[in-house]
């Protein structure tokens, strides 16, 4: 049985952490890099560092950082945010990111996401999604964190994204996220139910019962968390140990 996943998502502003509501109304909070060794030690399972506006202004600015993450931070690390060709996934990689995330210039150019599959490998490749509901049981996605419409059925993009050599999928709620008012349940399964590779959970976690909900009754493989983590309204083993009590396999931390 696979360990259900516990991964910190930092979203970075240059230089700093932030957090905001809905992608938006963004707070500074600190250096992204004393966080993830914060979490490290805590026992988090992954590091995801997303670059907030690197799709707006055509750059990536999160490469010295990884770097400086994978000298001591020795869990997987997820970089996403600019990623517009192999060699901005070359770099990542070589700065010590494990996994690349791929939401903008992926649906500009899916091919992108085969690419960079075929060079590095599909395990490398993770399909980011911003959702917003649209009418019951349907959602669109969303480009330039959360900015930008596409006119893309979300279901229908995650089965192409897989297709086209994904190995993971990012599914966050554009309407959850920073609210703390739980997951997208129905998104998180609807997705879910449609591909077979990992779907990571992200938006919207307010207590350990929105954890609980969206990996029982969405069927999440993973869940990706900030505001409880950056503000310490749990801790880790806290959820660890929720998760056992429930009968879920977590990794030892």
């Amino acid at each position: 049985m696979a360990s259900l996943r516990l991964i910190a998502r930092l979203d970075v502003k240059a230089p700093n952490l932030i957090k905001g509501v809905r992608l938006e109304g963004l707070r500074k909070l600190g250096n992204p890099h004393d966080f993830a060794q914060r979490y490290y030690s805590a026992g988090v399972d992954e590091i995801l560092y997303i670059d907030s506006v690197a799709s707006l202004y055509q750059r990536n600015t999160i490469v010295d950082l990884v770097e400086r993450t994978a000298e001591d931070v020795f869990v997987p690390i997820t970089a996403g945010g600019g990623i517009r060709s192999v060699e901005d996934a070359r770099s990542l990689l070589r700065a010590g990111a494990d996994k690349l995330a791929i939401n903008t210039a992926g649906i500009a150019r899916p091919r992108l996401l085969s690419e960079i599959a075929e060079r590095f490998g599909s395990q490398c490749v993770v399909l980011g999604i911003e959702a917003k509901r649209v009418g019951p049981g349907r959602w669109e996605c969303y480009t330039d964190n959360g900015r930008e419409k596409t006119g893309m059925d979300v279901v229908d993009w995650a089965i192409r994204g897989q297709a086209l050599g994904a190995g993971e999928i990012l599914l966050t709620s554009v309407d959850q996220e920073g609210t703390r008012g739980g997951f997208d349940v129905a998104l998180v399964r609807a997705v879910s139910e449609a591909v077979t590779i990992p779907v990571i959970a992200s938006g919207g976690m307010g207590t350990i019962d929105h954890l609980l909900e969206v990996v029982e009754q969405g069927r999440a493989d993973a869940v990706a968390m900030a505001h409880v983590l950056h503000y310490q309204t749990y801790k880790l083993a806290q959820i660890r140990d929720a998760l056992r009590q429930r009968g879920h396999h977590v990794r030892a931390a």
